[in-house]
Order: structure tokens, then sequence, then C-alpha cells
């Protein structure tokens, strides 16, 4: 089975952007489990929004947290595939 890697967004009352690994998602419950996850705290306009996250990844000036091993998400608003480009950049953990 292959890793299905994406960035998820949650409700304007958690106003989260996580990215990971999808372990599951139900759509309908609005809710998501990540495995090796990774919230974005703030992204540079070099990013180009939050399609530019799952499009190319966090750029210069983002600011992305440490890995956690898993995390569930409620309020669940988006999910979007990440490209392998994108996850590349997700990893390097940018902080600047």
């Amino acid at each position: 089975m292959t890793k299905q890697m994406v960035v998820i967004t949650t409700d304007k009352d958690r106003r989260g952007v996580f990215f990971g690994e999808l372990e599951s998602y139900d759509a309908d419950k609005q809710y998501a489990v990540l495995k090796d996850a990774q919230l974005a705290v703030y992204w540079s306009a070099a990013t180009k929004g939050v399609l530019g996250l799952a499009a190319h990844g966090p750029q210069k000036g983002s600011r992305i947290s440490p890995i956690i091993p898993r995390i569930e998400l409620n309020g669940v608003t988006a999910k979007m595939d990440a490209s392998d480009e994108a996850v590349k950049q997700w990893r390097k953990q940018l902080w600047s």
C-alpha cells in the first residue's frame, strides 16, 4: 500500500493546517488521523497560500512544527494530496 501524504485544513474554530501520512479519513464526520504529522504555524508569501503547501510545500520564511507520531483531527474542511516536492519541503521543518 502506498503512503498517501496530505495537507489537511480544519474549521474556523480550530484553524489548523496540518501535513502527514493519512491513516484514516471520514468526510461525513469531518475527521482524519495523520501519522508523522506537522503543523504549519505560518507560511510565507512565497508559499502561495494553502494550495501552495500541497503543491510545492512551505517556502523560505515559513514556520513548520516538528514531526509528531500521530494526531487525530476534528472539524476537517479540506484534504489535499501533497506532491513529492511538497513532502520534501515539509520534512525540512523550516522555521525562519
